[in-house]
C-alpha cells in the first residue's frame, strides 16, 4: 500500500501544491490547515507528518509535542523562520527535519523520501534480533542460523521470543506457562520443560552454543 503524508499548513495554496505534488507521486495525503485539525488527523496513523510551525491556534511545536509520544514517524517542520534557535527548538519538540519557506519542492520530496526510507530499515532493524550465530525474525517467526532456517513449532518459537526478548532475565517454569499458555489453562507448567528440551535440541543441531541455560533450582535464561 502507498505511503500516507499528512499535510499540515493554514495556507490553503502551499497545502493544494503539496497534496497535487505527493499525489502524483502515488502517496496518498491527509490535509489539516490548523493545529487543531492536525491533532485528529494523527490519529489515522500517517507514514509522514509535514508540518507548518507558524499556525493561528495551535503552533507545529504544540502539535508535535502533543503527539510525538504516540506518533513514531518522521516529522518535517516547515517555516519561515531562519534562527538557529528556532531549528534547535523544532528538534527539541520531537521534529525529525526543517525545511525554510520558500523551499524547493523536489527537495522536500526527495527528503521524504529519505525518511520513509530510513524509518522502513529502522522497522526490519527492530524486527529482527542478532544473537551469536543466530538471527530471531520475530515479524516472519523464524529463527536462522549461518543464514539458513532452523524450524520450530508456534509454541517453542514462544518460549525463543518470549527469552530472547528479555535475554538475562531468569524465568521459572510456572512464569513461561502462564505467559504463553495463559493462567487459565488447563495443563502442566512441565510442559515447558519439555519444549524447552526440543528447542535445545533443535539448536545443538545446528549450533555449539547453548542460548538458554538452565538455573538450577531458579528456572530458564536466554544468554547472547
Amino acid at each position: 500500500m502507498s505511503k500516507l503524508i499528512l499535510i499540515v499548513d493554514d495556507e490553503a495554496d502551499i497545502v493544494s501544491l503539496l497534496q497535487d505534488y505527493f499525489e502524483i507521486n502515488g502517496y496518498r495525503v491527509l490535509t489539516a490547515f490548523s493545529g487543531e485539525e492536525a491533532l485528529k488527523q494523527a490519529g489515522c496513523s500517517p507514514d509522514c507528518i509535514i508540518l507548518d510551525i507558524n499556525m493561528p491556534d495551535l503552533d507545529g511545536l504544540e502539535v508535535c509535542q502533543r503527539i510525538r509520544n504516540f506518533v513514531s514517524c518522521p516529522i518535517m517542520f516547515l517555516t519561515a523562520k531562519v534562527e538557529d534557535n528556532d531549528k534547535i527548538n523544532g528538534f527539541r519538540a520531537g521534529g525529525d527535519d526543517y525545511m525554510v519557506k520558500p523551499f524547493s519542492i523536489d527537495e522536500l520530496g526527495a527528503r521524504v523520501e529519505a525518511h520513509l526510507r530510513r524509518e522502513q530499515r529502522r522497522q526490519v532493524q527492530t524486527a529482527a534480533v542478532f544473537s551469536g550465530e543466530l538471527v530471531l525474525d520475530y515479524a516472519a517467526r523464524v529463527v536462522y542460523c549461518h543464514n539458513e532456517p532452523v524450524s520450530f513449532a508456534k509454541k517453542e518459537f514462544a518460549i525463543i521470543e518470549f527469552l530472547s526478548m528479555n535475554a538475562g532475565q531468569v524465568f521459572d517454569r510456572e512464569r513461561i506457562y502462564e505467559r504463553l499458555w495463559g493462567y487459565d489453562s488447563e495443563g502442566e507448567s512441565a510442559v515447558v520443560a519439555e519444549h524447552i528440551r526440543r528447542i535445545r535440541a533443535k539448536l545443538s543441531a545446528v549450533s555449539s552454543r547453548n542460548y538458554i541455560v538452565t538455573v538450577w533450582g531458579v528456572g530458564y535464561k536466554w544468554v547472547d
